[in-house]
């Protein structure tokens, strides 16, 4: 997804935003639920609820594979800056920019924390509504 190529590691407010919208799908995964997988409209045919399910799941997944590929190329990306001023000569501004980098990293780390209580969330709601119909296969459930 391009959404994920847009994200600067440099603004962690702007980042946090993005990653706001990015955790849409997750934030309104009840509503598709609802929506697009309604066993009421679909009695007659349970082939769409269970390719309703398996399209809501492939959505859900790119979306974390996406967020998650974001996050820890900020990870990454700090770690080498850090790394890279812990090789400056000592003095007070190097080590201002070290502190400022080092909270930046545990502001990303932190966002991979969250993101497990995005997913796990999502996941428990799905396999809810969804286990009669389709079930993710083993490696993409992780």
């Amino acid at each position: 997804m391009s959404e994920t190529n847009l994200l600067s590691c440099d603004d962690l407010l702007a980042f946090q935003d993005a990653m706001l919208k990015m955790r849409k799908v997750d934030d309104n995964i009840i509503y598709a639920l609802n929506s697009t997988i309604s066993i009421d409209a679909h009695k007659n045919d349970v082939s769409l609820l269970t390719r309703d399910c398996k399209d809501l799941w492939h959505q859900l997944n790119e979306s974390y594979n996406n967020r998650e590929k974001a996050i820890k190329h900020c990870i990454s990306a700090v770690t080498e800056k850090m790394k890279q001023l812990k090789a400056e000569k000592d003095n007070t501004e190097v080590f201002k920019k070290l502190k400022k980098e080092q909270l930046r990293l545990r502001s990303f780390q932190k966002e991979l924390s969250v993101e497990e209580v995005v997913k796990d969330r999502s996941k428990k709601v799905f396999y809810e509504r969804c286990r009669n119909y389709y079930r993710p296969p083993i490696d993409t459930e992780t």
